[in-house]
Formats: structure tokens, sequence, C-alpha cells
């Protein structure tokens, strides 16, 4: 099997160099290109210096030929990346949080002409969290109240976490109703009591935490809580590398990870 060839934007931030690092020393997948934004001060460097391995030879902001493009970016920067990946019929696959429903109907629209992986959070353990998190809420009924619970490095400007809202949106899926409709994403002062039936959400800042998530499932007498913490970026570059390989030269289409993992 050839390698499957990388493209990675953003690739001087703190994702993005991991992403360079891992597709350059896994096998089967080999760095193509690297970009940045216009004027950023890394231009110009060797993308394997920027990963902090030896220098593969291509500079940062040349183009080059690459089968997919991984992109954890920002969401203006994403949408323009996927109409830019859409013309020229290549894989995007995203890994960007913030992104809002306009947004996520721009890139519905792209995906007609390629093949998005579009994904909260990339990592197997939380996909696979989902998915608990969806047979426990349709296992409970409606007494059970829902909160989740996220918490993030200082330097995370979404909230609640692209994560929060893809385990939110797995509980609702359970209960067979819109995130949108039951989510409560902060409380403050006089409140009331909690309203029944909705999914409640609390975002934690602070330090070097790559992020944790803990949905609570409580009713009276007793509380079950299922908990994912990650410890490393790696998890989320080693996801998106599994979902490139996965999505170069397939039909065109918005997919999850759910669809990548055959959850």
């Amino acid at each position: 099997m050839s390698d499957c060839r990388i493209g990675v934007v953003g690739a001087a931030g703190r994702m993005g160099r991991v992403l360079l690092r891992l597709a350059s020393t896994t096998p089967g997948y080999r760095v193509a290109a690297g970009s940045e934004r216009p004027g950023a001060a890394e231009l110009g460097q060797d993308l394997g210096s920027l990963a902090g391995i030896e220098a593969l030879g291509l500079t940062l902001g040349d183009k080059a030929a690459a089968d997919v493009v991984l992109d954890f970016t920002s969401p203006s920067a994403t949408l323009a990346h996927a109409a830019m990946a859409a013309t020229a019929g290549k894989a995007h696959v995203i890994g960007t949080t913030g992104i809002d429903a306009a947004g996520e109907a721009k890139l519905a629209e792209a995906a007609k002409r390629a093949p998005i992986v579009y994904c909260g959070n990339m990592s197997l353990g939380v996909n696979l969290l989902a998915e608990l998190v969806t047979q426990v809420a349709r296992a409970l009924d409606p007494a059970w109240d829902i909160e989740i619970v996220e918490m993030h490095h200082r330097h995370k400007v979404d909230a609640p976490s692209g994560t929060a809202l893809l385990l939110g949106r797995a509980a609702a899926a359970g209960r067979q109703v819109k995130l949108d409709e039951v989510a409560e994403r902060g409380r403050d002062g006089i409140t009331g009591a909690r309203k029944a039936g909705t999914i409640g959400f609390t975002a934690l800042r602070g330090g070097d935490v790559v992020g944790e998530h803990s949905v609570i499932f409580a009713t009276e007498g007793e509380r079950v809580e299922l908990t994912h913490k990650a410890t490393s970026r790696e998890i989320f570059a080693r996801g998106a590398l599994r979902a490139a390989r996965w999505a170069a030269g397939r039909k065109p289409g918005l997919y999850a990870m759910k669809d990548v993992l055959g959850l």
C-alpha cells in the first residue's frame, strides 16, 4: 500500500506540529506540505524542524500534492480550507472546534464535492465514550439528570468544547431529543430549580490540561459517571491520521469518526 500523502494547515500551531511529527514518523504516511496564515513568523522554516525531528526538505508555505488535508485551525480558516479542498477534490479531515451551525452548513455544502471527516474529537477513546453515553441515556428514564463537565488548558478559546458538544449530542440522541432544545450552557445567580430534561454544560479552564470530560447521570440516591482524560495531543493526531487513510479516495460526503471507526 502506498504512503498516504498528508498536507497540514496551521502547521506551526500546537496541533499542527504534532500532526507533522506523527505523519512523518508513522509507517504508511508521508508529509507532503504544510501551510500557515500569511505573515506567520515561521514561514520558510523546514517542516521537520517545526515538528522537532530531522529536516524533511519541505518548507512551511510551499505547495505540494497531498492526498488529504488535516485541519485543526480556527472556524473561519477551516471554512476557507474546506472550500479550497472541495474545489480541488481533496479529502479534508477537520478537528477544529467552535464551528457554528451556519459553518457546519457550509461544510455540508463543500462535502458535496469532496470527502470531509469532521468531528469535535478525533480520539478513539472519546468516540467510544460517545457511544456509551448514547446507550446509557437511552437506557435511563428522564428522571436522571445529565450534566457534562469539561476542563482544558488556559489557551482554549471556545466553550463548551467541541468534545463536550459531541457528548451532549450523543446523550440527546439517546433520549431522542435535539440538543439545541435541551442544552443548559450556563448558570449564574438565582436560577431556580434545575429544569427537568435539560443537559447541562460546565466548562473549566486552567493550566496545561489537554482535555478532560465527564458525563454525569444523576438521580435520587445514585449517580453514574463516564469520564475520559487526555494526557497527550498525540491521541487526536493518531485519530486524524486514521481518518486520513480512511478518507483518501472516498466518494464525497460529510463523515464523522463514527464512520471511520465503524461504530
